[in-house]
């Protein structure tokens, strides 16, 4: 679902900026961006949880482990819906602005 919504954002922001219209183009662009930043941050706190639970395993806190994980996968859902739909807001927002200039 998301690699579509960003598939579909930078075709948008192909043919918007195809037609001169900077400032729908850079929301459209924008929103990309964000839906992007929000992936990666969702990827850092997950990776973070991993590390920390690796590290509680290794100095045998199982317990603690499983905390660690499950609270990066949650930092990490919340990260990535954030920028989703920020990014989704964004584009939309572009899209709009493209559609009243050319109406």
């Amino acid at each position: 679902m998301k690699t579509l919504v960003l598939f579909c954002s930078l075709a948008l922001a192909s043919v918007l900026a195809a037609q001169s219209q900077q400032g729908a183009a850079a929301e459209v662009g924008g929103g990309v961006g964000a839906a992007a930043g929000g992936v990666a941050k969702g990827a850092g706190s997950a990776a973070s949880g991993v590390a920390k639970g690796a590290v509680d395993l290794a100095t045998l806190h199982p317990i603690d482990a499983g905390v660690a994980v499950g609270t990066g996968a949650v930092k990490a859902g919340k990260d990535v819906a954030v920028g989703s739909v920020r990014g989704v807001g964004k584009v939309g927002k572009g899209v709009g602005k493209a559609l009243r200039k050319i109406l």
